[in-house]
Order: C-alpha cells, then structure tokens, then sequence
C-alpha cells in the first residue's frame, strides 16, 4: 500500500511516536510525507520515505495530486483542530479529495491506531469501490 503521513506542527512528535510504534508495519509499505514530518519521522524511526514539500509550501496539494490521481492508499493526517493553518484550503481541499476517491483517513492518534492495527492484523487490505 501507499501511505501518506502528515501532521501539523503541534502533532509532529504525536505522528513520530506512532510511526515508532508501528515501524515493523509502516516498512511493509511504500510511506510518502510532507517535507518537515518525513523528515522528523525518517530521523527517529529510519523508515524509507518519499518527501513532498512542506504542507504550507505545497505539501498538501501535492498529497491531493497523488489523490486525485490514484496513487495513495491511506492517509494518516493528524491535524491540530485549535490552531488556525495558514493553509487550511489546502487542507480541506485534501480531506474532501479523500472522500471524493474513498480513501481512509485518519485525522487522531486514535483513528491512526486503529488503521495501523487493521493493517498489522491484516484485516485491512485496500480500498471498497
């Protein structure tokens, strides 16, 4: 599967540690992120990651390229609901993108969890036309 991970800044260490704890899962599968949570990410847990831009600087719409266009599988956004985005179009543009093709999403740690745990307990296996 192809996985995107992004997070904005006030849950990038809430994205690192669950990318630490589901790295057996996470380096079954191919894992695209935004520029700075790649990077953080890829510095604490080693995972193989295809970096995008900063979501601010274009992250997000080239996540919701590779939306539109077929290439992702899941997405794990774990946004900060209490902080306004400078980019929040681009946010919103990439959550309704996510709907428009069926893709699942986790917005929280919480829902994050469970799509890695389906994933772990191969009881999640792609997407339902």
């Amino acid at each position: 599967m192809k996985i995107a991970l992004i997070a904005h800044d006030k849950k990038k260490a809430e994205i690192i540690e669950l990318a630490k704890k589901y790295r057996d899962v996470l380096a079954e599968h191919e894992l695209f992120a935004t520029g700075t949570t790649g990077t953080m990410v890829m510095g604490e847990t080693k995972l193989d990651i295809h970096r995008l831009k900063s979501g601010p600087l274009g992250g997000d719409q080239q996540i919701g390229a590779m939306l539109a266009n077929g290439e992702l599988d899941l997405i794990i956004f774990l946004r900060d609901p209490l902080t306004a985005q400078p980019h929040e179009p681009d946010v919103s543009a990439l959550l309704r993108l996510c709907d428009v093709q069926k893709i699942p999403l986790a917005t929280n740690v919480s829902s994050g969890t469970i799509m890695l745990e389906a994933l772990k307990n191969k009881t999640f296996f792609g997407l339902v036309k």
